[in-house]
């Protein structure tokens, strides 16, 4: 389950939820207690990065790293 973030439109307090992918978005602010949460568009918690990851694995050829051969 994700984490959205949400930013209250009347006190600013921000305020984060785990939610399922097909919850509707939270209203209510837990402060304030007005309905003026707005979800807030953020970036995702992890990056697949380094020499471990592989376009496909099924590739074939010499060159399946798709960062390339760290020892050359």
């Amino acid at each position: 389950m994700p984490i959205y973030e949400y930013q209250c439109q009347s006190c600013n307090h921000e305020h984060e939820a785990l939610q399922k992918l097909n919850a509707d978005p939270l209203k209510d602010c837990p402060v304030c207690e007005q309905p003026e949460l707005v979800k807030k568009i953020s970036a995702s918690g992890f990056r697949l990065k380094g020499n471990g990851w592989y376009e496909t694995d099924f590739k074939s050829g010499t060159k399946k790293n798709v960062a390339g051969d760290a020892t050359s």
